[in-house]
C-alpha cells in the first residue's frame, strides 16, 4: 500500500511561479538554504557505518523538501552521538543549518538578552 508522505499534505499555491519578483528571490533563497542542508545531511552521513547509515544515507539523497530532513533529523542526530570531533561538528551544523530553516523549533532557553 502506498503511503503519501507527510509532505502531500500541505496546501499548494493556485499558480506555482506567479509572483513578484521578490518571491522569485525568495524562492531561490530558500531553495539554496535547502540544498546547503541537504549537503550538511550527506557529509554527517558519510560519518556513519552499517545498516542505519546506508537507510539514512537513502532517505538524504532522496529528500525534495526542508520538512523531509527535518522528519529525519532524530535518526541521525542519533546516529551522530559521540564525543568525537568530527562528530561534534556535524551536530552542529545540522543544528545550524535545521535552525536557519526552522528558526521557531529551536528549544525554549532561560538565557535573556541584555
Amino acid at each position: 500500500m502506498h503511503h503519501p508522505t507527510p509532505r502531500h499534505f500541505l496546501p499548494s499555491t493556485a499558480l506555482p511561479g506567479a509572483g513578484l519578483p521578490d518571491d522569485r528571490l525568495a524562492r531561490l533563497a530558500a531553495r539554496k538554504s535547502f540544498v546547503e542542508l541537504k549537503l550538511s545531511f550527506l557529509e554527517a552521513a558519510k560519518l556513519l557505518i552499517g545498516v542505519e547509515a546506508e537507510w539514512l544515507r537513502q532517505q538524504v539523497h532522496h529528500a525534495e523538501e526542508p520538512v523531509d530532513l527535518w522528519m529525519l533529523r532524530g535518526p541521525i542526530f542519533d546516529a551522530l552521538r559521540g564525543s568525537e570531533p568530527e562528530r561534534r561538528v556535524a551536530r552542529m551544523r545540522l543544528r545550524r543549518g535545521l535552525d536557519s530553516l526552522f528558526p521557531d523549533t529551536a528549544p525554549a532557553s532561560s538565557f535573556g538578552s541584555l
